[in-house]
């Protein structure tokens, strides 16, 4: 059964740490009309929905949710990144990913599961189990498995650090119950999570550190996502691009280290 729009909005609200009178401020309507629609004395407009779903940054895909609950149909579509209608966001993808070769690039959804990669991430995946890599592929699973990218991991412990935190945040902003199981998951995995030193390229940007064939391969990444999205595919796109920050990386990666 869909729980109320009022009970929704509020509980939006709430993981925003915002009361009602900074709500309602910030979207410029009363409080006492706010605190109808939270308790269900006032069915909200189609449009006052949206409007406080985007005040409070709500997630396309919820917005969809939270106009239903409220009677109203989604305003957002969600089609298959192969569509038609996705044809210039799939060429943008595949262009980003072939142009940041040699160097590894990934594209991830809202759960982290692997939408397409180019041919450098083959170097992240030499040593990993097979039944890691059977669709859906969930990145942050690959890379603090014990039979992932884990044991190659020379930093691990900063590293697993980030990708908890970094997932930590993932569920604050969207509420998936999904997360909070692959959060208890991942934290399972042993790696240890408070090193002593982070190395010298924490000062700019955390490093992963990755051991590849003998050789120790420095990376700090990037994460990209689409402005102004309308589809919710669109929306929950991340592109995770790696760059060498090192010279040696570098080197090493233009000379096709990662297809060895």
């Amino acid at each position: 059964m869909r729980r109320p729009v009022g009970e929704q909005l509020r509980e939006w609200r709430e993981r925003r740490r915002l009361s009602q009178l900074e709500l309602a401020i910030e979207a410029d309507v009363s409080t006492r009309h706010l605190s109808f629609v939270e308790t269900g004395r006032s069915r909200p407009s189609r449009d006052m929905v949206l409007h406080l779903a985007e005040r409070l940054d709500v997630p396309l895909r919820d917005r969809n949710h939270l106009l239903l609950a409220a009677g109203y149909a989604p305003a957002f579509q969600e089609s298959p990144l192969d569509s038609s209608s996705l044809k210039p966001v799939a060429a943008a993808v595949r262009q980003i990913l072939a142009g940041h070769e040699p160097y590894p690039a990934v594209v991830v959804n809202a759960r982290s599961e692997l939408l397409d990669a180019n041919s450098a991430v083959g170097l992240f995946l030499r040593d990993v189990s097979p039944h890691l890599l059977t669709p859906p592929v969930n990145v942050l699973r690959v890379a603090l498995h014990p039979d992932g990218m884990a044991p190659n991991i020379v930093n691990l412990p900063v590293w697993r650090a980030h990708l908890l935190e970094r997932l930590r945040r993932q569920i604050t902003n969207s509420g998936d119950p999904t997360l909070h199981t692959l959060l208890d998951e991942l934290s399972s995995y042993p790696g240890g999570e408070h090193p002593d030193a982070l190395g010298p390229a924490a000062s700019v940007a955390l490093p992963l550190v990755y051991r590849h064939a003998g050789r120790e391969l420095t990376f700090v990444s990037t994460l990209a996502v689409f402005g102004a999205p309308r589809d919710v595919t669109v929306a929950e796109l991340a592109i995770e691009a790696f760059y060498p920050a090192d010279n040696e990386t570098a080197a090493m990666l233009r000379k096709g280290v990662g297809a060895e």
